[in-house]
């Protein structure tokens, strides 16, 4: 695809704007087609922002719902738990946990354990917006389900497999 720039040499608003949501070239991938990790990293970017259009809870993405759903299950879980749970170091799990604390939907309590420690708990707020998120998780997973077909128990398998002795 060809863009043309405006007369003047600099590209109007309107010829920016289609510039920027212009479809790309065909990109020739070569080997990496054929790599597991681009290919499960791609997936997940796919089923991730499936997720997010249809849950309906903007900026609640897979790895908030993710934390959120540990979270119900292990009311109290530290911090750093959490963040091992959901495969997050802390520089990511912070930032994830304020966002949830602003919105209202988690809170942090100090440890009775260890005092440079808190734990955390849903909110009913975020038991709530966690309800509501479950019915699009379902709905979401039920579409995974029809594309890997008879196929999940092994396809989860061989994922859990990878996650096991990569860790």
């Amino acid at each position: 695809m060809s863009l043309s720039v405006a007369s003047a040499g600099k590209p109007g608003p309107a010829k920016a704007r289609a510039r920027t949501h212009a479809a790309p070239a065909e990109v020739k991938f070569g080997a990496l087609r054929d790599f597991l990790g681009f290919n499960l990293r791609l997936a997940q970017d796919a089923s991730f922002r499936a997720f997010a259009r249809h849950a309906g809870q903007k900026g609640i993405r897979p790895g908030r719902f993710a934390a959120m759903m540990v979270l119900r299950d292990n009311p109290g879980i530290s911090q750093s738990a959490l963040g091992r749970a959901i495969a997050r170091d802390k520089s990511s799990i912070t930032p994830v946990l304020q966002d949830l604390q602003r919105r209202g939907l988690v809170k942090r309590h100090p440890s009775a354990r260890d005092r440079r420690s808190v734990t955390l708990t849903l909110t009913a707020a975020g038991q709530a917006a966690l309800d509501d998120l479950i019915v699009h998780a379902r709905a979401h997973d039920r579409k995974l389900d029809r594309i890997v077909a008879g196929a999940k128990p092994e396809f989860l398998a061989t994922l859990r497999k990878i996650v096991a002795e990569l860790r």
